[in-house]
């Protein structure tokens, strides 16, 4: 038995009827429509996981409305069966392979075979939403820093570059915030990696819980990390600096039973500058200052076009 979802769409009440009750003895859940743009919209509502349309039905046929689903990113992988009841139906292979059909049947059709088709079709997409999901699972990995769960520096790159072309392009502020754990090496040395590991993960999940919806927060290199502030001016860079070095400072982190206190220090460029590079060495620079000046402290800098 399944659960899928057909839906039927042909002009016929009884070409519905029929196919309705063979699918529903096989156990799937069965909608239908009677005309192009009922059948689109309830795609839209509701999308099964295979459509069974008669080529000529009124409103759209099922070569338009077939176009209509391949337009859009959430509907072009249903996979769709033509019916048909023409005596010859290879201009309707030809016609449905071309505009990304799956299968035809050709009406009347026996219960095996329309099972069958509606079987297939059925398969292929669960195999297709797999592939779909596991390559969207390692795009995400490939993103992704494993120790942490923030974005990797490949990530980081992309969207620096991104953001930052659409501050320059729109006129906008963006500010980058580089932070660096304070001392990390004498932590590793002192509680050894384990715990070092446990002192960039604890950071992390503070960090996330600090940011605001559009920043991004990734691992730049080792116990550097990378925070972007799209259109955000000064004042509010400073303010999520120094709520990011407060939470920091305040609470220390437990490994193995042990509480680690730990600060950070902080780099902030107000850009966009005239390039990525340029705003990224900015708060390089400012970091540098931070630890130079006694670490535990965030220091900012500005361009002088966006003073």
């Amino acid at each position: 038995m399944t659960s899928a979802a057909v839906l039927i769409a042909d002009e016929s009440a009884l070409i519905r009827a029929v196919a309705r009750d063979i699918l529903e003895e096989e156990g799937y859940r069965v909608a239908e429509a009677g005309d192009g743009l009922t059948a689109l919209e309830a795609c839209r509502q509701e999308p099964p996981d295979v459509v069974l349309f008669d080529i000529e039905m009124p409103g759209l046929d099922g070569y338009q409305v077939l176009a209509e689903l391949n337009s859009n990113a959430e509907l072009k992988h249903i996979p769709v069966v033509f019916l048909t009841s023409r005596a010859s139906v290879e201009d309707v292979i030809v016609a449905g392979r071309r505009g990304g059909a799956h299968d035809y049947l050709k009406k009347p059709f026996e219960p095996a075979e329309l099972l069958a088709r509606v079987g297939s079709a059925i398969q292929i997409k669960k195999l297709q939403d797999e592939l779909r999901q596991r390559n969207a699972d390692l795009d995400r990995m490939s993103r992704t820093d494993e120790l942490t769960g923030l974005y990797n520096r490949r990530h980081l790159d992309e969207e620096l570059v991104r953001l930052h072309s659409d501050a320059s392009r729109h006129h906008q502020l963006i500010s980058l915030l580089l932070l660096d754990i304070d001392h990390f090496k004498r932590i590793n040395d002192a509680y050894g990696d384990p715990a070092g590991d446990q002192v960039l993960r604890t950071f992390a999940e503070r960090l996330r819980a600090v940011l605001r919806a559009g920043d991004i927060a990734g691992r730049w290199a080792g116990e550097k990390f990378l925070v972007v502030l799209p259109r955000t001016d000064l004042a509010g860079a400073r303010e999520v600096a120094e709520r990011i070095r407060f939470i920091t400072a305040f609470d220390p982190v437990v490994a193995d039973g042990k509480e680690i206190s730990m600060t950070v220090s902080g780099g902030c460029a107000l850009g966009p500058g005239e390039s990525v590079e340029a705003v990224v060495s900015l708060a390089d620079r400012c970091l540098y200052e931070a630890k130079q000046a006694g670490r535990n402290r965030v220091v900012i800098a500005t361009f002088p076009s966006t003073r």
